[in-house]
């Protein structure tokens, strides 16, 4: 019997982020995988024992871990699924397997060199006990192999996918749009950049609707940037979203904005791909890894040169009906492929 543990920790944190949103879908599709004499171990709050069903372990995560753990020899591979952690197998017979998001951390706050110090010495740390080290994108992967040495490491690129859940009756948003609107949705905070977006809504009729958690000093930032533009009264932050509001908002929206300046993937212009609607991101990081040919890019954030590429953008799907090639793009990333690939990396490091 082969023993895989996945470290699913990151479930005792904010549920509204992207690494809680991977814990659980990873969780999800290794159990829907063919398996043969293996068995699979979930180390996460005990809180959260039976989340994922009886097919797998349950191991309680516990703050001590990161001094030691006792037993975890049994585990033929441990999957560290987050940069920065301090929990991995205390022996030196188990696999590791180690996954990179992103070092969003040196673009946020750069000036915060201690703290950056000590975030990219952890990760060193976890590069070097690491068997195979993955990337879920191919910038995060470079981006990271630029401030970690990965030395003889075997490294992947292991996208991540994305799972939007249809709701085709309902018709009950928490909030209605009074007119045609675009739409955006992430934590609103400053790396998302979303106080660039309130000036696309000169002279036009759009709302723009941003969902996400927003109890950020950088909501206030949007909100005044919307002010400046005299369009306060179009721009609405909604805060955190339903999975019933969330599809009601990309399937009626106009068009999916996101000119994040930090993403390792980006899930949300994937989920708007779904429904066809033509999204605007920044060309930045991981971004155009997401979008492919079919998006369009912001490649600077002045006024004008955003309303250009936005005037341009929609005239463009309009005229050429691009739904369908943006929704072929979508069909590229999985949870079901990215789970076969990570079992197929267990499985390798454990003969």
């Amino acid at each position: 019997m082969k023993n895989y543990l996945v470290d699913l920790h990151r479930l005792r944190h904010n549920p509204y982020n992207g690494l809680y949103t991977f814990s659980c879908r990873l969780a999800e599709h290794l159990l829907l995988q063919p398996l043969h004499n293996e068995q699979f171990a979930y180390y996460l709050p005990k809180d959260k024992f039976g989340l994922f069903g009886a097919k797998p372990k349950y191991v309680a995560h516990k703050r001590s871990h990161k001094h030691y753990q006792s037993g975890t020899g049994k585990y033929d591979v441990w999957h560290l699924t987050t940069g920065i952690s301090q929990y991995r197998p205390f022996n030196r017979k188990t696999k590791v397997v180690y996954t990179i998001h992103d070092v969003n951390f040196l673009v946020e706050d750069p000036d915060n060199k201690k703290r950056n110090k000590r975030s990219l010495k952890l990760m060193q740390h976890n590069a070097d006990r690491a068997d195979h080290i993955v990337g879920i994108s191919k910038y995060a992967l470079d981006f990271a192999g630029q401030h970690l040495n990965f030395g003889k490491t075997p490294t992947s690129v292991i996208y991540n996918g994305y799972t939007v859940s249809e709701f085709p009756g309902f018709d009950e948003p928490n909030y209605r749009p009074a007119r045609q609107f675009l739409f955006s949705l992430s934590l609103v905070q400053p790396r998302k950049n979303f106080h660039v977006l309130p000036s696309l809504l000169v002279g036009n009729d759009y709302e723009l609707i941003i969902a996400g958690l927003n109890n950020f000093e950088y909501a206030d930032t949007v909100r005044s940037e919307a002010a400046r533009w005299n369009v306060a009264d179009r721009v609405k932050l909604i805060g955190p979203v339903d999975e019933k509001n969330k599809y009601w908002y990309y399937k009626n929206c106009s068009a999916f904005m996101f000119p994040s300046l930090a993403e390792g993937f980006g899930a949300p212009p994937l989920e708007a791909m779904h429904f066809g609607k033509p999204v605007f991101l920044s060309d930045k990081m991981s971004l155009p890894e997401v979008g492919g040919d079919v998006a369009h890019y912001f490649t600077d954030f002045d006024p004008e040169a955003m309303r250009s590429v936005f005037d341009n953008g929609m005239k463009d799907h309009e005229a050429n009906g691009r739904a369908e090639a943006i929704e072929q793009q979508a069909t590229h990333f999985n949870w079901n492929t990215n789970a076969q690939k990570y079992l197929d990396i267990y499985r390798n490091l454990s003969q």
